[in-house]
């Protein structure tokens, strides 16, 4: 790996007499401060894969008019006496930030996606600088005929919906970059939980969430928690009940000890049309398919590694949006979590995909993810024992975290290149060593894995199953009769049949 030659310091001053300026940080934003650990690092890594080469010049320029026109990228994290605050970093050095690198080994499609895989792989086990702005680029300026980019950020500037659309904020829909082509129209669908629109919600839940974490580990056995629970809402206390009862995630590889190197892999992007036609013939959403074929992906990894899945259901932790789209550019982490399962355990394709859509469609109509918000609000200020407690206490309950961003279907141009494709991952948290990214663009849907490497060294064979168990429900939706719908059982020996 090769980094860009020294070259004179760009900073930022601040006037001659005035200090660096300074604002609080939300409580929400201090607790994913406050989560980073070695074993788990608290960034959002993205790789942006380009059709053409790009320089470095035309970067930084990108970097320097769109990414820093956000004034939060020029400050740090701090913490104080009296908490976390962001401070404007006065010696801030754009050469730092933007690098120039190179991928080592020999030219070639399959051995420079294996290259950039492993050097994404050591900048997601690799922290951030805690002294300046905790965000970097880097270029490749040679990679499959074109260039890539990996960026980093800390998730403590924005949760992941966020981040996603201020790197897409930095193209174009036309190679000439101008004010008439920046991507400024949000294209992500209305994501966002029914009750985070009602006036003082929020508020409330962060309130709620406070109490709750007084309690410390002893709230879920507190037979008073219910008392007090019920006078904010019968609703909330079963919401909040239900959260903190969860049974621990049963024991398996994809848990256990966790070391500081991270390792990530991509599949070949899906065709996005032929998984809303599965998605239609199944009568379920994409993100059911999606879902679905990532646990059967888990599945045949933990077979092959000599793990016993059958029987066996994990969890993922999901992100909700909870904001308006259109504020998201604000920065800024506003999403709760909702614990999705994964039924590795399940051999039949089309029931496991059955599993997963009933499992989406009964959190669609609950309150979880807002009242997450409100104990990630509480967790922010709580003293830092009740902060371990908290983490350990819900990321045992989970053993991945899953992220499913719809991303706009237009072409768009960086600096004059072709992005040609996009993938990101977000970080886990606490006990948790695996996550599962998914994003589409322009027609095809990009499935990634970050995991840590003494629990999955090799996330590339569970990458390459994606495709394979896809495969299998776009062929049992082609198979499916027209006049009624395929039924469970049917389906798997119409696939034990096809088997060779």
């Amino acid at each position: 790996m090769s980094t860009s030659k020294p070259r004179l310091k760009r900073s930022v001053e601040p006037p001659q007499g005035r200090r660096p300026r300074r604002e609080p940080m939300s409580r929400v934003d201090t607790a994913w401060l406050r989560m980073e650990r070695p074993t788990n690092p608290m960034m959002i890594t993205g790789v942006l894969m380009f059709a053409e080469p790009m320089t470095l010049a035309r970067l930084k320029k990108v970097i320097e008019r769109r990414f820093l026109a956000y004034a939060r990228f020029r400050q740090k994290p701090v913490e104080g006496a009296t908490g976390a605050q962001w401070v404007e970093d006065a010696d801030f050095d754009l050469d730092w930030h933007v690098r120039l690198s190179g991928l080592p080994g020999k030219p070639g499609k399959a051995s420079e996606k294996r290259a950039l895989e492993r050097f994404v792989s050591q900048l997601a086990s690799s922290p951030l600088d805690p002294s300046k702005p905790l965000w970097q680029f880097h270029l490749i300026e040679n990679y499959q005929g074109g260039s890539a980019v990996v960026a980093r950020i800390h998730h403590c500037y924005a949760d992941g919906i966020a981040l996603v659309q201020v790197l897409l904020s930095l193209t174009d829909t036309s190679r000439e970059a101008s004010s008439a082509s920046r991507l400024d129209k949000s294209w992500l669908k209305e994501q966002a939980a029914p009750v985070a629109r009602r006036v003082g919600a929020m508020e409330r839940y962060m309130k709620l969430g406070g109490k709750a974490l007084e309690q410390g580990m002893a709230m879920v056995q507190d037979p008073s928690l219910a008392t007090l629970l019920a006078k904010e809402g019968s609703d909330i206390a079963l919401e909040l009940v239900h959260a903190l009862s969860l049974a621990d995630d049963p024991p398996s590889l994809l848990r256990g000890q966790l070391g500081v190197s991270k390792r990530v892999a991509w599949a070949t992007p899906l065709a996005l049309e032929e998984v809303k036609a599965v998605g239609r013939a199944c009568g379920c959403t994409v993100n059911d398919v999606l879902m679905a074929a990532a646990a059967g992906a888990l599945r045949g990894y933990m077979i092959e590694r000599g793990d016993d899945p059958d029987g066996l259901t994990l969890r993922a932790t999901v992100p909700v949006n909870l904001r308006p789209l259109e504020h998201a550019k604000k920065l800024g982490n506003h999403f709760g979590l909702v614990f999705l399962e994964l039924p590795v355990g399940e051999d039949n394709p089309l029931r496991r995909l059955e599993r997963v859509a009933d499992c989406m469609c009964s959190l669609k109509g609950s309150r979880q993810a807002i009242v997450a918000y409100g104990l990630l609000a509480a967790l922010g200020i709580a003293p830092q024992p009740i902060q371990e407690i908290a983490l350990e206490l819900f990321s045992r309950k989970a053993s991945a975290v899953a992220t499913n961003v719809p991303g706009p279907q237009q072409p768009l141009y960086m600096a004059g290149s072709t992005l040609r494709e996009i993938m990101f991952w977000v970080p886990q948290t606490g006990s948790i060593g695996l996550g599962l990214s998914i994003l589409s663009y322009q027609g095809q849907v990009h499935f990634g894995l970050i995991s840590d490497a003494k629990l999955i060294p090799d996330p590339d064979a569970v990458a390459r199953r994606f495709g394979e168990e896809f495969d299998k429900l776009l062929y049992l939706a082609m198979m499916a009769p027209w006049d009624r719908e395929l039924d469970a059982d049917a389906a798997l020996e119409l696939l034990q049949q096809s088997d060779p």
